[in-house]
Parts: structure tokens; C-alpha cells; sequence
């Protein structure tokens, strides 16, 4: 009697053994497909902050402003990877314009480009698989509470805020005068949107109403780091002082400034030097007014300046042998498309009598420097802080002046 009663005993033990190994089983099985949901939530949650940054850096209020941001708040979040850095997102659908919606200030839902102030890109990621609670639901026939898929959603609000510091051109505007002896003032100093201004390049001294060479750091006024800057300096903030750059020839900053124009002495390699990368046109222009929605129009097609050296002189120009290659237009290897991004809408600072920083306008390029160095013009776009800038650049928002750079919101 007491033998077969420690025999059942045994068998007892076994079976709870076997209920809790199957409990602990459970757990490990949600501890493990949990974990894998989080992974995919966070880089489902990068993709859809990429979306909704680059989507916002469209919001102008321009007519085309919803078209632009949504091609790019899709383009920018379906780069990232998804379910274990699946370029395809697993085959389980990507971003898509529905997903991609546009809010005005307050806050309502809205198609119309000129009150378009916040984007939201949200994405619910379908049937991610899952590991062991498929087996477990597969076993139990409890497909409910063992699901083999799960959805997995995010969302991210983005909107275009003033910047703490900016990446200006080393050059510098000056009011003009709306009385004598008195200075214009924001948020358009005197100018009007779509005049060209002219740009001294054969001295620092300019006068009001013109464009003139000036350094962004104190006590680098020289030729070498003015072209330093001209490659890109960021940190450039509302009344920090300039100082004139009046030493040494500009001759070597025209090969810079017409990178952006597509002009090179030689064929660049862009992977190794990327501050070389052109506009997405290199088209340019000999007169205007208002060639801003022709500029527009040229990017879309990624025209260049020309097919050959002489056809980019046309315009008026020379380059006197320094211009050897040119990059091609449309889409492909090495042309506009591929390799072109936005270079050619800077920003100027604008300096009161004492040459510091006032306010920032937004200017449009639309000449290459000629060599030897003449005069070139400038297109005004407006105050870059003003919600109709089409200048918008990547930074750290949270500035109360200068451009608007996106900023997640939500």
C-alpha cells in the first residue's frame, strides 16, 4: 500500500512539472515576442519621426506644399527599415501618402497648403509574426490569447519652429534706407520678394541695399576661412557680430560657390567629398526678377547649367578655363537627380550699422561667380523666419528668430 501510493506520487509531480514547465514556456514565449514587438515599434517609431520632419521642412503655405511633403515624408520614412531591419519592411507594406495627413494651427485636419502648419505620418505595421506564442497558440488551439501576429503602430507630429542657430552663407546684407540716414527694418529691411540684389564681390565696404563678404567667426576675416565657411559653418545666432572679410583676393571662393551650380574643375567623387554635392538643378539665370517658380519648375526636371562650358557662358559669365566639367541633368548616375540636393536656397544674414545679425533673409542663387570676379545677383525670398520661407534647415529647434527648421511636436 505505501509503495503504490509513493508511486502515484511520482506521477503527480510529473504532471505539475509538465503544467509548470508549459507555464513558464508562456511566459518566455511573451517575455521573447514583446521583445520583438518593441524592437519593431522603435524602428517603426524612427521611420515615421523621419517622415514627419521631412514632410514638415515643405510646409511654406506655397500651393504645392502638400504635394511636396508628403513625396517627402513618404521618401524619407520608407529609407528606414522595419521588423528587424527589413529593407522591405517584410513584405508587409510601407508608407503610403493615406498615411500621411496635414493639420492647421488649430490643430483640425486640412488639405489646404496655405493655413498647413503641423504633419502627422502614423502607420499601423501589419501581421508581425511572432515566435513562440504561434507555437504555443498551435499547440493549445488557442489562437486568441496565442495570436501568430500582432499589428504594430506609431505616429509623430512635426511642425517648423525657429532654429538656435543657423548655417548662413559668410556673407551679409544691409538694410536699406527707407528715409535718409534711417535704416529698414524687419521683417523685409526694404526689399521686396522676388528682386535680385547684388552681391559686391571685389570688396568688403558695400552699402545699404547690397550683398558684401563677411566672416562668421571673429578673427577669421581671410580669404582660406571665408572659403572654410563657405563650405558650411553652423552656429551663426541673432546679434553675434560679423566682421567684414577684406584681406586676400576672392578668386578662390568662385570654384565653391559654383559647386552648387554643378560647375567643377575636375570630376568629383561625392561619397568622399559631399560638400561638393550640386543643387537639383544647375540651371542659372542673366536677368530677372521672380525666376524663384521657373527655379522650381527646373529642380523638378534637374536641369543643369548646359551640356557644355560654353552653353553655361551663354549666360553671361566666363569661367576662363576653370570650368572642365559639368554636372549632367535629369536622374541617374552621377547627374542632378541623384546627386543633388537643396544648395542653392541659403540664407543671408542681414547686419545693422555695426555688422551684427539682425535677422536672416532667404536667397535664391542664380548666377555662377565669373572669373575674373564680377558683380553677381541674388534672388530675396523673404525673412527666413516667416512661415512663407521656402528656406528650411535641419537644426536644433527652440530659437526665437532666424529660419524655421523642423521639429517634432508629438
Amino acid at each position: 500500500m505505501y509503495r503504490a501510493t509513493r508511486h502515484h506520487q511520482r506521477g503527480a509531480v510529473i504532471v505539475t512539472v509538465c503544467m509548470l514547465l508549459l507555464f513558464l514556456l508562456g511566459f518566455i514565449g511573451m517575455g521573447l515576442d514583446f521583445g520583438k514587438l518593441f524592437v519593431v515599434k522603435s524602428e517603426l517609431q524612427t521611420a515615421m519621426d523621419s517622415c514627419a520632419l521631412a514632410a514638415a521642412q515643405e510646409l511654406d503655405l506655397t500651393p504645392s506644399a502638400i504635394d511636396r511633403a508628403t513625396s517627402a515624408g513618404r521618401t524619407a520614412g520608407n529609407l528606414n527599415r522595419v521588423n528587424f531591419q527589413s529593407a522591405t519592411w517584410s513584405g508587409q507594406g510601407q508608407l503610403v501618402n493615406a498615411d500621411i495627413t496635414f493639420k492647421a494651427p488649430d490643430y483640425s485636419v486640412t488639405t489646404d497648403p496655405a493655413v498647413a502648419q503641423y504633419v502627422e505620418c502614423r502607420h499601423v505595421q501589419p501581421g508581425v509574426r511572432l515566435w513562440l506564442l504561434q507555437a504555443l497558440g498551435a499547440f493549445s488551439g488557442d489562437t486568441t490569447m496565442y495570436p501568430p501576429t500582432q499589428n504594430v503602430m506609431a505616429a509623430a507630429v512635426a511642425t517648423r519652429a525657429h532654429g538656435q542657430s543657423t548655417c548662413p552663407l559668410p556673407v551679409a546684407m544691409k538694410p536699406r534706407e527707407c528715409s535718409p540716414g534711417v535704416a529698414c527694418t524687419a521683417p523685409d529691411y526694404g526689399f521686396s520678394v522676388g528682386e535680385w540684389v547684388t552681391m559686391i564681390t571685389d570688396q568688403s565696404e558695400f552699402s545699404g541695399g547690397q550683398i558684401g563678404w563677411m566672416s562668421l567667426v571673429e578673427g577669421e576675416v581671410g580669404t582660406n576661412e571665408i572659403r572654410n565657411q563657405l563650405k558650411g559653418y553652423c552656429g551663426t545666432k541673432v546679434t553675434d557680430q560679423l566682421v567684414p572679410s577684406d584681406s586676400g583676393s576672392k578668386v578662390a571662393l568662385a570654384p565653391i560657390w559654383n559647386y552648387r551650380f554643378g560647375l567643377y574643375a575636375s570630376q568629383p567623387d561625392f561619397t568622399l567629398e559631399p560638400e561638393k554635392r550640386p543643387d537639383l538643378t544647375g540651371f542659372s539665370y542673366a536677368s530677372g526678377p521672380n525666376v524663384y517658380s521657373d527655379f522650381a519648375n527646373r529642380r523638378s526636371t534637374n536641369d543643369a547649367c548646359g551640356a557644355t562650358v560654353a552653353e553655361c557662358e551663354a549666360g553671361g559669365w566666363s569661367f576662363t578655363g576653370n570650368i572642365r566639367y559639368i554636372v549632367p541633368g535629369g536622374d541617374g548616375p552621377g547627374t542632378h537627380g541623384t546627386e543633388g540636393t537643396n544648395r542653392r536656397l541659403v540664407l543671408v544674414p542681414v547686419v545693422d550699422a555695426t555688422n551684427h545679425v539682425d535677422g536672416f533673409a532667404c536667397m535664391l542663387l542664380v548666377q555662377p561667380l565669373s572669373i575674373p570676379l564680377a558683380p553677381v545677383s541674388l534672388e530675396y525670398r523673404g525673412n527666413a523666419s516667416l512661415p512663407t520661407s521656402p528656406c528650411s534647415f535641419s537644426g536644433m529647434p527652440g530659437g526665437v528668430a532666424g529660419p524655421l527648421v523642423p521639429a517634432l511636436v508629438r
